[in-house]
């Protein structure tokens, strides 16, 4: 039986998301060194700070990672060598460090190091859009009509358009006028794996340069690859897809769809919120599917993991 571990991005960041994790004495590290990249302590920031500072996008991404290495080392004991990482955005950066290639000091580096090379190449006003309920052929023809691009593709008609907030907010008009059943404006800064941030791309590819990368990763572990949900099988490429993926499509219901071809049996996401673990259940309602933010201990987690993930 294989699990498969997502790594959120962000957007669901929220005051009591390092309620289960804050204080587990494997993840002290962790929780030490992204407070200095934050400049305060990570766990009284998210308890603390406003809507809009939680999510900014340097913010955002350090949180969004430290609650996925912080989870994955309070957990370790518990999950097998065999399973699937993926990572929804900033969280495929994440899911390199819960696989064990990169560790955990080096994958907040590089996410900080991510976020301000994405920041650098962002327009005033851009930002992202959700929309459900409308087929892909007409998500392109409004992105092409209104100059915007799918940033990102969801399971069950779902996607995520990147652009100007102007334009999107056009998107929005067209689609609510086409019937679609979900629109919502998302709290974040940047046309994420969008062509607008193709520098930033590059930029960050010379930084995975820096950094030492254990590969394969320990025991069977596979990481898949956001823009197209491949297994990453060769070092270099790997690492290029994960650059790439900041200005590219990500093809995240293809990613799911890989998890299930690779044999996985359960699902946890480890967060912050349900987001992910929620298209699972959506597109296979059978399927044993959780978020760390749905469990009161880390042994409620530990025994899910023991009924649908036995050792």
């Amino acid at each position: 039986m294989t699990l498969a571990i997502l790594c959120s991005g962000q957007g669901r960041q929220h005051a009591e998301m390092f309620a289960l994790t804050g204080n587990v004495p494997s993840a002290t590290a962790i929780f030490t060194h992204a407070s200095n990249l934050l400049g305060s302590d990570v766990r009284e920031f998210a308890q603390g700070a406003s809507n809009e500072a939680l999510h900014r996008n340097r913010a955002g991404q350090i949180l969004c990672t430290t609650q996925a290495l912080a989870a994955a080392a309070a957990l370790e004991d518990a999950v097998a060598d065999r399973v699937i990482v993926a990572g929804y955005s900033v969280g495929e950066v994440a899911a390199w460090g819960v696989a064990g290639a990169i560790t955990p000091s080096d994958t907040l580096d590089l996410v900080a190091d991510r976020a301000e090379a994405m920041d650098s190449s962002t327009a005033s006003g851009d930002g992202l859009l959700f929309v459900r309920g409308l087929s892909r052929t007409t998500i392109d023809l409004l992105c092409d009509r209104h100059g915007a691009s799918i940033a990102i593709v969801n399971p069950g008609d779902a996607f995520v358009i990147g652009g100007n907030r102007m334009t999107l907010q056009s998107i929005a008009a067209d689609a609510k006028a086409l019937h679609a059943i979900g629109i919502v404006d998302l709290p974040v800064e940047v046309a994420s794996h969008t062509k607008q941030l193709i520098r930033a791309s590059a930029v960050f590819r010379q930084h995975l340069t820096r950094v030492s990368v254990t590969f394969p990763p320990r025991g069977d572990t596979r990481i898949l690859s956001g823009i197209d949900g491949a297994s990453v099988l060769s070092l270099d490429a790997g690492l290029d897809k994960l650059a790439a993926q900041i200005s590219q499509t990500v093809h995240w219901a293809s990613c799911l769809q890989s998890c299930m071809e690779a044999g996985a049996t359960a699902f946890l996401e480890l967060g912050p919120g349900r987001a992910l673990s929620g298209m699972v259940a959506g597109a296979w309602n059978d399927m044993p599917s959780r978020a760390l933010d749905d469990f009161r201990s880390l042994q409620g987690v530990r025994d899910w993991l023991t009924r649908h993930v036995p050792s």
